[in-house]
Protein backbone atom coordinates (compact mmCIF):
# COMPACT_ATOMS: atom_id res chain seq x y z
CA UNK A 1 0.00 0.00 0.00
CA UNK A 2 1.13 3.85 -0.45
CA UNK A 3 2.33 5.57 2.56
CA UNK A 4 1.04 8.60 0.64
CA UNK A 5 -2.63 8.47 0.19
CA UNK A 6 -5.28 10.74 -1.42
CA UNK A 7 -8.88 10.81 -0.85
CA UNK A 8 -10.96 11.43 -3.37
CA UNK A 9 -14.40 10.33 -2.27
CA UNK A 10 -16.33 12.81 -0.54
CA UNK A 11 -19.82 11.96 -2.28
CA UNK A 12 -19.67 8.86 0.21
CA UNK A 13 -18.56 10.32 2.76
CA UNK A 14 -16.47 14.03 3.41
CA UNK A 15 -13.48 14.25 6.21
CA UNK A 16 -14.40 15.43 9.70
CA UNK A 17 -13.82 19.04 9.56
CA UNK A 18 -11.63 20.34 12.43
CA UNK A 19 -14.44 22.63 13.49
CA UNK A 20 -16.65 20.01 13.38
CA UNK A 21 -14.66 17.70 15.40
CA UNK A 22 -14.08 20.52 18.06
CA UNK A 23 -17.62 21.16 18.31
CA UNK A 24 -18.28 17.31 19.03
CA UNK A 25 -15.50 16.83 21.88
CA UNK A 26 -17.46 20.32 23.78
CA UNK A 27 -20.61 18.64 23.47
CA UNK A 28 -19.33 15.62 24.67
CA UNK A 29 -18.16 17.38 27.62
CA UNK A 30 -21.83 18.41 28.39
CA UNK A 31 -23.24 15.54 30.90
CA UNK A 32 -26.78 16.91 30.41
CA UNK A 33 -29.76 15.94 29.28
CA UNK A 34 -31.08 18.75 26.39
CA UNK A 35 -34.68 17.84 27.78
CA UNK A 36 -33.85 18.90 31.78
CA UNK A 37 -34.94 22.26 33.03
CA UNK A 38 -31.43 22.95 35.15
CA UNK A 39 -28.66 25.00 34.12
CA UNK A 40 -26.78 21.89 32.86
CA UNK A 41 -29.88 21.07 30.51
CA UNK A 42 -30.37 24.20 29.33
CA UNK A 43 -26.53 24.57 28.84
CA UNK A 44 -27.14 21.42 26.32
CA UNK A 45 -30.35 22.63 24.94
CA UNK A 46 -28.42 26.13 23.57
CA UNK A 47 -25.87 23.76 21.56
CA UNK A 48 -29.09 21.82 20.06
CA UNK A 49 -30.41 24.99 19.64
CA UNK A 50 -27.86 27.05 17.98
CA UNK A 51 -26.53 23.78 15.77
CA UNK A 52 -30.61 24.08 14.38
CA UNK A 53 -29.90 28.13 13.53
CA UNK A 54 -26.52 26.79 11.67
CA UNK A 55 -28.11 24.12 9.61
CA UNK A 56 -31.08 26.10 9.22
CA UNK A 57 -28.61 29.48 7.72
CA UNK A 58 -27.18 26.84 5.44
CA UNK A 59 -30.86 26.48 3.28
CA UNK A 60 -32.20 29.56 4.42
CA UNK A 61 -34.81 28.28 6.41
CA UNK A 62 -36.15 29.19 9.26
CA UNK A 63 -34.66 27.50 11.94
CA UNK A 64 -37.48 26.53 13.64
CA UNK A 65 -38.17 24.39 10.56
CA UNK A 66 -35.29 22.31 10.88
CA UNK A 67 -36.16 18.77 12.59
CA UNK A 68 -32.88 16.33 13.34
CA UNK A 69 -32.51 12.66 12.40
CA UNK A 70 -30.07 10.45 12.39
CA UNK A 71 -29.55 10.46 8.94
CA UNK A 72 -30.70 11.19 5.40
CA UNK A 73 -32.18 7.73 5.67
CA UNK A 74 -34.51 7.92 8.40
CA UNK A 75 -35.17 11.43 7.53
CA UNK A 76 -36.52 10.00 3.97
CA UNK A 77 -38.54 7.09 5.78
CA UNK A 78 -40.08 10.27 7.74
CA UNK A 79 -41.17 11.77 4.76
CA UNK A 80 -42.44 9.32 2.57
CA UNK A 81 -45.54 8.29 4.07
CA UNK A 82 -49.39 8.29 3.38
CA UNK A 83 -49.89 9.87 6.62
CA UNK A 84 -49.62 13.06 7.55
CA UNK A 85 -51.22 15.93 10.01
CA UNK A 86 -52.02 19.04 8.96
CA UNK A 87 -52.53 20.75 12.09
CA UNK A 88 -54.53 18.69 13.83
CA UNK A 89 -56.62 17.04 10.98
CA UNK A 90 -55.13 13.83 9.49
CA UNK A 91 -53.91 14.20 5.90
CA UNK A 92 -53.23 11.51 3.23
CA UNK A 93 -50.57 11.07 0.80
CA UNK A 94 -52.26 9.17 -2.02
CA UNK A 95 -49.09 8.02 -3.94
CA UNK A 96 -45.63 8.45 -4.37
CA UNK A 97 -43.93 9.74 -7.21
CA UNK A 98 -39.36 8.93 -7.63
CA UNK A 99 -36.89 9.67 -10.05
CA UNK A 100 -35.46 6.65 -11.65
CA UNK A 101 -32.39 7.83 -10.31
CA UNK A 102 -32.89 8.16 -6.67
CA UNK A 103 -30.56 7.16 -4.33
CA UNK A 104 -32.03 3.89 -2.98
CA UNK A 105 -33.50 5.60 0.40
CA UNK A 106 -35.98 7.30 -2.34
CA UNK A 107 -36.63 4.23 -4.25
CA UNK A 108 -37.60 2.31 -1.47
CA UNK A 109 -40.59 3.99 -1.13
CA UNK A 110 -40.47 4.70 2.82
CA UNK A 111 -43.60 3.98 4.05
CA UNK A 112 -45.53 3.65 1.04
CA UNK A 113 -46.77 0.24 -0.39
CA UNK A 114 -45.18 -0.83 -3.30
CA UNK A 115 -47.92 -0.69 -5.74
CA UNK A 116 -47.77 2.79 -4.48
CA UNK A 117 -44.89 3.80 -5.94
CA UNK A 118 -44.39 5.53 -9.48
CA UNK A 119 -41.34 6.01 -11.02
CA UNK A 120 -40.42 8.80 -13.09
CA UNK A 121 -38.30 8.63 -16.18
CA UNK A 122 -34.57 10.69 -16.86
CA UNK A 123 -33.17 11.02 -19.94
CA UNK A 124 -29.68 10.21 -21.21
CA UNK A 125 -27.79 12.76 -18.75
CA UNK A 126 -29.97 11.70 -15.75
CA UNK A 127 -31.95 14.68 -15.81
CA UNK A 128 -35.61 14.15 -14.46
CA UNK A 129 -38.28 13.89 -17.86
CA UNK A 130 -40.43 17.05 -16.62
CA UNK A 131 -42.62 16.23 -19.24
CA UNK A 132 -43.08 12.62 -18.03
CA UNK A 133 -43.60 14.07 -14.21
CA UNK A 134 -46.34 16.37 -15.64
CA UNK A 135 -47.99 13.95 -17.50
CA UNK A 136 -47.91 11.03 -13.98
CA UNK A 137 -49.37 14.05 -12.05
CA UNK A 138 -51.79 15.26 -14.35
CA UNK A 139 -53.49 11.46 -14.30
CA UNK A 140 -53.00 11.20 -10.50
CA UNK A 141 -55.93 10.54 -8.74
CA UNK A 142 -56.94 12.72 -6.35
CA UNK A 143 -59.42 10.76 -4.01
CA UNK A 144 -56.71 8.59 -3.00
CA UNK A 145 -55.12 11.99 -1.54
CA UNK A 146 -52.52 14.12 -2.71
CA UNK A 147 -49.09 13.89 -5.11
CA UNK A 148 -46.29 13.28 -2.69
CA UNK A 149 -43.29 13.89 -5.27
CA UNK A 150 -39.08 12.98 -3.71
CA UNK A 151 -36.35 13.73 -6.28
CA UNK A 152 -32.59 14.19 -5.41
CA UNK A 153 -31.24 18.20 -5.66
CA UNK A 154 -28.25 16.42 -6.95
CA UNK A 155 -27.34 12.75 -8.39
CA UNK A 156 -24.72 10.99 -5.80
CA UNK A 157 -23.26 8.97 -8.56
CA UNK A 158 -22.74 11.53 -11.75
CA UNK A 159 -23.00 14.70 -10.22
CA UNK A 160 -25.87 16.11 -12.30
CA UNK A 161 -27.94 18.52 -10.68
CA UNK A 162 -31.96 18.60 -11.45
CA UNK A 163 -34.20 21.64 -12.73
CA UNK A 164 -35.33 22.42 -9.28
CA UNK A 165 -37.09 25.64 -10.10
CA UNK A 166 -38.63 23.37 -13.09
CA UNK A 167 -39.70 20.41 -11.05
CA UNK A 168 -40.87 22.57 -8.24
CA UNK A 169 -43.48 24.43 -10.66
CA UNK A 170 -44.88 21.11 -12.32
CA UNK A 171 -45.39 20.13 -8.46
CA UNK A 172 -47.08 22.93 -7.62
CA UNK A 173 -49.51 23.22 -10.60
CA UNK A 174 -50.35 20.06 -9.78
CA UNK A 175 -50.88 20.75 -6.28
CA UNK A 176 -48.78 18.21 -4.95
CA UNK A 177 -46.22 18.02 -2.21
CA UNK A 178 -42.25 17.88 -3.15
CA UNK A 179 -39.56 16.15 -1.16
CA UNK A 180 -36.15 17.38 -2.13
CA UNK A 181 -33.25 15.07 -0.99
CA UNK A 182 -30.68 17.78 -1.12
CA UNK A 183 -27.64 15.46 0.88
CA UNK A 184 -24.98 15.46 -2.22
CA UNK A 185 -26.38 19.68 -2.82
CA UNK A 186 -26.12 21.23 0.07
CA UNK A 187 -23.14 23.48 0.64
CA UNK A 188 -22.74 22.73 -2.72
CA UNK A 189 -25.41 24.67 -5.09
CA UNK A 190 -27.24 27.38 -3.62
CA UNK A 191 -30.14 26.30 -1.89
CA UNK A 192 -33.13 28.67 -0.44
CA UNK A 193 -36.05 27.48 1.42
CA UNK A 194 -37.36 31.16 1.38
CA UNK A 195 -37.84 31.17 -2.53
CA UNK A 196 -40.46 28.21 -4.07
CA UNK A 197 -38.32 25.24 -3.89
CA UNK A 198 -39.33 22.44 -2.11
CA UNK A 199 -42.06 21.77 0.63
CA UNK A 200 -39.22 19.58 2.80
CA UNK A 201 -35.40 19.55 2.58
CA UNK A 202 -33.45 15.89 3.34
CA UNK A 203 -29.73 16.68 5.34
CA UNK A 204 -27.12 14.62 6.45
CA UNK A 205 -24.06 15.66 8.52
CA UNK A 206 -21.35 13.50 7.08
CA UNK A 207 -21.60 14.77 3.38
CA UNK A 208 -20.40 18.18 4.22
CA UNK A 209 -17.71 17.48 6.88
CA UNK A 210 -19.83 17.02 10.28
CA UNK A 211 -20.26 13.73 12.03
CA UNK A 212 -21.81 10.22 10.88
CA UNK A 213 -25.37 9.14 12.36
CA UNK A 214 -26.92 12.73 12.07
CA UNK A 215 -29.48 14.66 9.03
CA UNK A 216 -32.21 16.61 9.42
CA UNK A 217 -35.83 17.51 7.79
CA UNK A 218 -35.69 21.22 6.78
CA UNK A 219 -39.88 22.55 6.00
CA UNK A 220 -40.86 25.22 3.88
CA UNK A 221 -43.35 25.56 7.06
CA UNK A 222 -44.57 23.50 9.58
CA UNK A 223 -47.87 23.23 9.17
CA UNK A 224 -48.25 20.03 7.14
CA UNK A 225 -45.98 17.31 8.61
CA UNK A 226 -45.52 13.59 7.93
CA UNK A 227 -46.86 11.35 10.89
CA UNK A 228 -43.72 10.60 13.55
CA UNK A 229 -41.21 7.19 11.97
CA UNK A 230 -40.22 7.53 15.71
CA UNK A 231 -42.50 8.46 18.69
CA UNK A 232 -41.34 8.98 22.51
CA UNK A 233 -40.98 11.68 24.80
CA UNK A 234 -41.75 14.58 22.47
CA UNK A 235 -38.69 15.67 21.38
CA UNK A 236 -37.92 17.93 17.77
CA UNK A 237 -41.96 19.29 18.81
CA UNK A 238 -43.04 15.90 18.73
CA UNK A 239 -41.43 15.33 15.25
CA UNK A 240 -38.91 12.88 15.94
CA UNK A 241 -38.99 11.14 19.26
CA UNK A 242 -35.65 10.71 21.61
CA UNK A 243 -33.29 12.32 23.20
CA UNK A 244 -31.23 14.33 21.08
CA UNK A 245 -27.55 13.25 19.59
CA UNK A 246 -25.97 16.10 21.64
CA UNK A 247 -22.73 15.62 20.22
CA UNK A 248 -23.64 14.93 16.42
CA UNK A 249 -26.32 17.49 16.43
CA UNK A 250 -23.14 20.07 17.27
CA UNK A 251 -20.73 18.67 14.76
CA UNK A 252 -23.54 18.67 11.79
CA UNK A 253 -24.21 22.73 12.76
CA UNK A 254 -20.03 23.19 12.90
CA UNK A 255 -20.13 21.91 9.57
CA UNK A 256 -23.08 23.49 8.07
CA UNK A 257 -21.49 27.12 9.44
CA UNK A 258 -18.61 26.06 7.57
CA UNK A 259 -19.67 25.18 4.46
CA UNK A 260 -21.95 28.04 4.29
CA UNK A 261 -19.01 30.35 4.88
CA UNK A 262 -17.06 28.04 2.03
CA UNK A 263 -19.69 28.77 -0.90
CA UNK A 264 -17.97 31.35 -2.26
CA UNK A 265 -15.07 28.96 -3.33
CA UNK A 266 -16.92 26.18 -4.89
CA UNK A 267 -14.95 28.06 -8.34
CA UNK A 268 -11.89 26.55 -7.02
CA UNK A 269 -13.09 23.08 -6.57
CA UNK A 270 -14.40 23.17 -10.09
CA UNK A 271 -11.13 23.89 -11.22
CA UNK A 272 -9.44 21.12 -9.38
CA UNK A 273 -12.18 18.76 -11.07
CA UNK A 274 -11.55 20.09 -14.94
CA UNK A 275 -7.69 19.28 -14.05
CA UNK A 276 -8.32 16.29 -13.60
CA UNK A 277 -10.99 15.46 -16.36
CA UNK A 278 -8.67 16.78 -18.36
CA UNK A 279 -5.53 14.09 -17.24
CA UNK A 280 -8.03 11.88 -17.97
CA UNK A 281 -8.84 13.11 -21.27
CA UNK A 282 -5.02 12.94 -21.76
CA UNK A 283 -4.18 9.61 -20.95
CA UNK A 284 -7.18 7.76 -21.60
CA UNK A 285 -8.82 9.12 -24.67
CA UNK A 286 -11.69 6.90 -25.18
CA UNK A 287 -13.00 7.60 -21.77
CA UNK A 288 -16.07 7.77 -21.24
CA UNK A 289 -18.08 10.97 -19.19
CA UNK A 290 -21.91 10.65 -17.73
CA UNK A 291 -24.29 13.26 -17.46
CA UNK A 292 -21.18 16.13 -18.84
CA UNK A 293 -23.82 17.38 -20.71
CA UNK A 294 -25.72 18.80 -18.19
CA UNK A 295 -25.12 21.27 -14.88
CA UNK A 296 -23.13 18.80 -12.79
CA UNK A 297 -21.59 19.53 -9.07
CA UNK A 298 -18.14 21.06 -9.19
CA UNK A 299 -16.85 18.35 -7.19
CA UNK A 300 -17.62 14.98 -9.62
CA UNK A 301 -16.85 12.76 -12.65
CA UNK A 302 -18.19 9.49 -13.15
CA UNK A 303 -16.48 8.43 -15.95
CA UNK A 304 -15.76 4.73 -17.80
CA UNK A 305 -12.53 3.19 -19.16
CA UNK A 306 -13.25 1.01 -21.85
CA UNK A 307 -12.28 -2.50 -21.75
CA UNK A 308 -11.28 -1.99 -17.72
CA UNK A 309 -13.99 -2.73 -14.98
CA UNK A 310 -14.52 -0.50 -12.51
CA UNK A 311 -13.67 -2.62 -9.58
CA UNK A 312 -10.11 -3.62 -10.92
CA UNK A 313 -9.33 -0.28 -11.63
CA UNK A 314 -10.54 0.83 -8.28
CA UNK A 315 -8.64 -1.31 -6.50
CA UNK A 316 -5.25 -0.77 -8.55
CA UNK A 317 -6.28 3.18 -7.80
CA UNK A 318 -6.23 1.75 -3.96
CA UNK A 319 -2.98 0.21 -4.38
CA UNK A 320 -1.64 3.36 -5.10
CA UNK A 321 -2.92 5.67 -2.67
CA UNK A 322 -6.03 6.62 -3.95
CA UNK A 323 -9.29 6.40 -2.73
CA UNK A 324 -12.24 6.81 -4.90
CA UNK A 325 -15.61 4.99 -6.02
CA UNK A 326 -16.66 2.51 -8.39
CA UNK A 327 -19.89 2.05 -9.87
CA UNK A 328 -21.20 -0.83 -12.11
CA UNK A 329 -23.21 -0.76 -14.85
CA UNK A 330 -26.63 -2.02 -15.50
CA UNK A 331 -25.42 -5.40 -17.68
CA UNK A 332 -25.60 -9.43 -17.13
CA UNK A 333 -23.64 -11.18 -14.72
CA UNK A 334 -22.23 -7.85 -12.70
CA UNK A 335 -22.05 -7.10 -9.16
CA UNK A 336 -23.72 -4.13 -7.94
CA UNK A 337 -25.10 -3.13 -10.67
CA UNK A 338 -25.56 1.34 -11.01
CA UNK A 339 -29.36 1.81 -11.48
CA UNK A 340 -28.72 5.41 -12.44
CA UNK A 341 -26.73 3.80 -15.45
CA UNK A 342 -29.42 1.68 -16.61
CA UNK A 343 -32.28 4.83 -16.15
CA UNK A 344 -29.73 6.73 -18.17
CA UNK A 345 -30.10 4.24 -20.99
CA UNK A 346 -26.23 3.30 -20.46
CA UNK A 347 -25.07 -0.49 -21.03
CA UNK A 348 -22.37 -2.14 -22.69
CA UNK A 349 -19.72 -0.77 -20.57
CA UNK A 350 -17.79 -2.90 -17.38
CA UNK A 351 -19.02 -0.22 -14.58
CA UNK A 352 -17.52 3.46 -13.79
CA UNK A 353 -15.70 5.21 -11.15
CA UNK A 354 -16.56 8.41 -9.57
CA UNK A 355 -13.98 11.04 -8.13
CA UNK A 356 -15.78 13.46 -6.20
CA UNK A 357 -13.36 16.10 -4.14
CA UNK A 358 -13.86 18.91 -1.54
CA UNK A 359 -12.47 21.79 0.10
CA UNK A 360 -9.49 19.72 1.71
CA UNK A 361 -8.64 18.40 -1.76
CA UNK A 362 -4.97 19.32 -2.84
CA UNK A 363 -3.28 19.90 -5.96
CA UNK A 364 -1.00 17.27 -4.39
CA UNK A 365 -4.10 14.70 -4.05
CA UNK A 366 -4.86 15.24 -7.88
CA UNK A 367 -1.09 14.86 -8.88
CA UNK A 368 -1.54 11.42 -7.19
CA UNK A 369 -4.58 10.56 -8.93
CA UNK A 370 -2.77 11.80 -12.27
CA UNK A 371 0.35 9.22 -11.36
CA UNK A 372 -2.36 6.53 -10.68
CA UNK A 373 -3.91 6.44 -13.55
CA UNK A 374 -1.16 7.16 -15.63
CA UNK A 375 -0.06 3.47 -14.50
CA UNK A 376 -3.55 2.14 -15.17
CA UNK A 377 -3.70 3.62 -18.46
CA UNK A 378 -0.03 2.25 -19.11
CA UNK A 379 -0.95 -1.41 -18.32
CA UNK A 380 -4.36 -1.18 -20.32
CA UNK A 381 -2.42 -0.58 -23.25
CA UNK A 382 0.15 -3.20 -22.81
CA UNK A 383 -2.73 -5.39 -22.04
CA UNK A 384 -4.41 -4.53 -25.63
CA UNK A 385 -0.96 -4.95 -27.44
CA UNK A 386 -0.43 -8.18 -25.64
CA UNK A 387 -3.86 -9.18 -26.87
Amino acid sequence: MAAVRAYLDYNASAPLLGRAREAVVAALDLAANPSSVHQEGRNARRLIEEARRQVAALVNAGKQHVVFTSGATEAATTLLTPEWRMGKADLRMGRLYVCAADHPCLLSGGRFAAEQVERIGVDGDGVLKLDELAAALAAHDKETGLALVAVHAANNETGVIQPIEEIAAVVRAAGGVLVLDAVQAAGRVSLDMSKPCADYLILSAHKIGGPKGVGAIVAAADLMMPKPLVSGGGQEKGHRGGTENLAGIAGFGAAAASALEAMPSISRIASLRDGFEAAIRDLVPDAVFFGRAAPRLANTSFFAIPGLKAETAQIAFDLAGVALSAGSACSSGKVGPSHVLAAMGVDEIQGALRVSIGQETSAQDLELFRSALEGIAARRAGGSRAA
